[in-house]
C-alpha cells in the first residue's frame, strides 16, 4: 500500500487533528492555512512545482529551514511571527509521524528545528489620558456607538482580552446590586 501523498496528509491534518481532535479555533485554523499558503508559494518559486504535486520528501528540514529564513529576510516577518509559522509546522509533522512512521526520520529533523530566541518588549498601557480619550470617542448618538462605548468601558474596566470580550453572552453579564460579568478563557 502507498503512502498517503503530502495533499492528502494535509487535508487530514486539518480536518481529523485540528478540526475533530484539538477543536482548534477559527483563528488557529486561519493563522495555520496561511503558513501553508506561505509555504506554497515558496515551493512554487525554489522547487517549481505546483502545491498539488509536492510531496513529503520535498519538504526535508533544509527546505523548512530555508522557508524560515525567507519569511524573515524576503518577507520582512518578526522573529515571533516565524516562530508561528515553525509551531504549525511542528505540529503538521508530529501528525505525519504518528500517522506515516515510514516518515519518522525526516519528520524528527524537521521538530528539531529550534525556536527563535527574541528580545520581549516592556508591556505598555494606556495611560489615564488616552484611555479617557479611548472611551468617549465612539458617537453615543448611535447604537453602535453606545455599544462600542460599552464594550470599550468593559475592556478598561475588567482587562479582558479582546477574544474574552467578542465570546460574551447575555447571560454572562449581571445588573443591579452586585453587578459583574463572568468571563471564561480557554486555553488550548
Amino acid at each position: 500500500m502507498n503512502a498517503p501523498s503530502f495533499p492528502a496528509l494535509l487535508e487530514r491534518f486539518f480536518t481529523e487533528r485540528l478540526l475533530n481532535q484539538m477543536g482548534a479555533s477559527p483563528h488557529t485554523i486561519a493563522a495555520y492555512r496561511d503558513t501553508f499558503r506561505l509555504l506554497f508559494r515558496f515551493a512554487v518559486k525554489r522547487l517549481t512545482r505546483v502545491p498539488s504535486r509536492l510531496r513529503m520528501e520535498d519538504l526535508d528540514v533544509a527546505f523548512v529551514g530555508k522557508f524560515l529564513d525567507h519569511l524573515e529576510s524576503e518577507r520582512g516577518n518578526s522573529t515571533r511571527t516565524r516562530n508561528n509559522r515553525l509551531a504549525a509546522l511542528h505540529s503538521f509533522f508530529q501528525f505525519v509521524a504518528i500517522h506515516e512512521p515510514a516518515l519518522a526520520l525526516q519528520c524528527q529533523r524537521v521538530l528539531a528545528l529550534p525556536s527563535k530566541r527574541f528580545m520581549r518588549g516592556p508591556v505598555e498601557f494606556l495611560t489615564d489620558e488616552e484611555t479617557a480619550a479611548l472611551v468617549v470617542a465612539p458617537d453615543p448618538r448611535t447604537w453602535i456607538g453606545r455599544r462600542d462605548k460599552a464594550l470599550l468601558r468593559v475592556a478598561v474596566q475588567t482587562g479582558l482580552r479582546n477574544s474574552e470580550i467578542t465570546s460574551l453572552r447575555r447571560c454572562d453579564v449581571e445588573f443591579g446590586v452586585g453587578a459583574h460579568v463572568r468571563a471564561f478563557s480557554v486555553i488550548i
